[in-house]
């Protein structure tokens, strides 16, 4: 239900309204002094739907909702749904979306005037309007705060300078057949044959490493728009991170010719990503490829959304409400009756449950046989007599001459897990991990010549001796990027040898012989492929303390191996320090190449232990007197279990509410009022609502 413009009195509930006018004036800041004319209170209002719902930015959970306000007739033509206005709101100037226009209002008091317009350019579609509500409700946020995350801020020369209508289009390039990209997949014509006639199929696909660049999964994804665009529709391509944007990108171009579509990143800026927002919104273009912030790219008549690499931590939002792009993208694929793909070179727990309850179809080949990378885990086998230590060694002799092997055809990958050079130092006597006595931090060593400090308070930890058992020497615990560069770099000698990780991402390698030395994510393509591939000091990805360390450790040793040339063409994989005395299934889904086997083994445990995606999850993270007090006051539905609380840091503790999936989304709706009861109550200590979090002790 409505409310009525904040301004406005109410003449028939007199004294009650002076009362509620007072609360939500004590819930804002401080007003600010408009510079602007406001509409004279005598002026005509609209002579047709005079009343405009407005959806406020107040930043406030208990006013998350729209309010009536009048439209001035001078207003009439431009404060249309969509438009962004300002209103007055409690004495201030606020921004606004009107989300309607009707006849008369639910409110039955006088109603404030909107301020002005903004802009009168529609930005919030009904379709994003519907979105957005139903991933707030979801994620048990606000409207408001999803639509930061969907409409990105004006810039008006960017509207001045975009043509209104589009222009007349070129004629789209002759469909091509399936070609290498879907060709080696039994379902994948039969998908592309489905887009193009406008059916909306929604599959989870198993990537392969390509086998020439046309069938490398950019391609694939560009061929699956084409096919969509040829059908009369739209597609939204979500990736994570500004290189996989740059490879799609180039891959739409070479499908669909110029023009035909935009990239959408956070990053741009905020003319260049307004402008490519608004090609898309007046149907300038209808294809987008971009990183999380294009999951709410507002296409007109959208045929497909599809994502790549679902496990990827950057396709979760960390701002409130914290919606992760396969939600996002799979509301939309519901509201706008669009196909789905989720595509990888490995399945998520959560893709998999998916595909178990019959919401996705799998697209994968018949066998991987000869297009991935040969496997070999070191401290296997024959290994073990020729070299003893190769399972817990950081560069065991298999390793050694792999590469040596491998530079003689092409470059070679070495993953490293961690950045730096020694990022972490432990007692040479007793294995203690070394803690920064001011902070707790970790202590690690930056260079060769630099002094052990903290990482987290950089204080040098001088002269060193073990509270465990009073040793004074120091060990590695993790070999880092900087120092396996420097190793390698010593033992080949004239090889050149690159580095990329955080602040230096490398885009691209030549075939030359090489040795580049990443970390995960930041793996640069190498020209037809990787000769090999190092996976290094395995077990430091595995000792993860997270739910999903298994899972997280695939995705990164498989998209490693999926840089690298097939075992056919001479490729080959080392999986380096993992543990050998028992068989473990992450690394035995490794040497198979199957990541459906790991994904239905591990949703099978997880819901033999009651874990998500199995269950509903939420977290409540605050200051422990907060966090109870607020569950003291929320009304939590039947069947919710309380768990906790955990000590997250010295000054905050978790809660973990965990119920069966049916009741998800009474849970939600019972967090959301909370967060309105404590906004209303102005509660000085905040605390954290997060569905469904990523992990749940983290």
């Amino acid at each position: 239900m409505s409310g009525h413009g904040a301004d406005g009195g109410d003449e028939e509930r007199g004294q009650a309204t002076g009362e509620q006018l007072a609360l939500i004036r004590a819930s804002l800041p401080s007003p600010a002094r408009s510079t602007r004319a406001a509409p004279s209170a005598a002026e005509a209002t609209a002579s047709t739907d005079p009343v405009a719902s407005v959806v406020v930015d107040t930043g406030l959970a208990h006013l998350a909702r729209p309010f009536d306000y009048l439209v001035p007739e001078s207003l009439a033509d431009t404060a249309v749904p969509g438009a962004r206005v300002k209103v007055r709101f409690a004495g201030q100037d606020l921004d606004g979306f009107v989300v309607a226009r009707q006849s008369e209002a639910d409110h039955r008091g006088r109603l404030a005037p909107i301020r002005r317009v903004v802009s009168p350019e529609p930005v919030l579609t009904p379709t994003l309007l519907q979105v957005a509500t139903e991933v707030a409700a979801s994620c048990a946020g606000t409207l408001g705060d999803v639509l930061r995350l969907a409409v990105p801020p004006r810039h008006a020369a960017a509207e001045k300078a975009l043509a209104l209508q589009p222009p007349t289009p070129d004629p789209l390039p002759t469909p091509a057949s399936p070609g290498p990209a879907w060709s080696r997949y039994a379902a994948g014509p039969a998908y592309l044959a489905r887009l193009a006639a406008g059916d909306s199929p929604a599959a989870s696909w198993l990537a392969l490493p390509p086998t020439e660049p046309e069938g490398d999964w950019p391609a694939a994804l560009a061929a699956a728009a084409a096919a969509t665009l040829a059908g009369g529709r739209g597609s939204v391509l979500v990736v994570p991170d500004h290189r996989d944007v740059a490879r799609v990108d180039a891959a739409l171009t070479e499908a669909l010719g110029p023009g035909r579509h935009v990239r959408l990143t956070a990053d741009q800026g905020p003319q260049a990503r307004y402008t490519a927002w608004l090609k898309v919104l007046r149907g300038h273009v209808s294809v987008v490829v971009g990183t999380r912030a294009a999951a709410f790219a507002p296409v007109c008549d959208l045929g497909l959304v599809a994502w790549w690499d679902d496990g990827d931590d950057l396709l979760d939002e960390p701002r409130a409400p914290y919606p992760h792009v396969r939600d996002v993208l799979l509301v939309r694929a519901r509201v706008e009756g669009a196909a789905v793909l989720s595509g990888g070179f490995t399945r998520t727990v959560a893709v998999q449950q998916l595909v178990e309850a019959g919401a996705l179809r799998t697209i994968a080949a018949t066998t991987a046989r000869g297009v991935v990378p040969r496997v070999q885990v070191a401290g296997e086998g024959a290994e073990v007599e020729r070299d003893p230590a190769a399972a817990s060694a950081h560069l065991p002799s298999i390793a050694w001459r792999t590469a040596k092997a491998a530079l003689e055809q092409g470059p070679v990958l070495v993953q490293v897990p961690r950045r730096g050079y020694l990022p972490s130092l432990s007692c040479q006597t007793c294995r203690t991990a070394v803690r920064c006595s001011h902070c707790g931090g970790p202590v690690a060593l930056s260079s060769r010549r630099a002094e052990p400090a903290c990482r987290w308070c950089g204080r040098g930890v001088g002269r060193f001796e073990c509270r465990q058992c009073g040793g004074r020497e120091l060990r590695s615990s993790v070999v880092g990027a900087r120092r396996t560069a420097e190793e390698l770099g010593r033992a080949f000698p004239g090889v050149p040898v690159h580095t990329s990780g955080a602040g230096a991402v490398l885009e691209r390698v030549a075939a030359t012989a090489a040795l580049v030395i990443a970390t995960p994510g930041a793996e640069p393509v190498a020209e037809g492929g990787y000769a090999a591939c190092l996976l290094l000091d395995a077990w430091a990805s595995l000792d993860r303390p997270t739910l999903d360390a298994g899972e997280e450790a695939l995705r990164r040793w498989t998209a490693a191996g999926g840089l690298t040339r097939g075992a056919a063409a001479g490729g080959q994989l080392v999986l380096c320090g993992a543990p050998t005395h028992t068989t473990l299934p992450v690394v035995e889904a490794l040497v198979r190449w199957d990541p459906v086997w790991f994904a239905a083994r591990e949703l099978a445990d997880r819901r033999d232990l009651s874990l998500p995606p199995t269950v509903a999850l939420a977290a409540v993270t605050g200051e422990r007197r907060a966090v109870e007090a607020a569950l003291r006051l929320a009304q939590l539905p039947d069947g919710v279990e309380r768990l906790g609380p955990l000590q997250v840091t010295d000054d905050t503790v978790r809660v973990l509410l965990r119920c069966p999936p049916d009741g998800r989304e009474a849970l939600a709706a019972a967090l959301t009022a909370l967060k309105a009861v404590r906004s209303a109550r102005k509660e000085k200590a905040s605390i954290q609502v997060r569905m469904d979090p990523r992990d749940p002790a983290t």
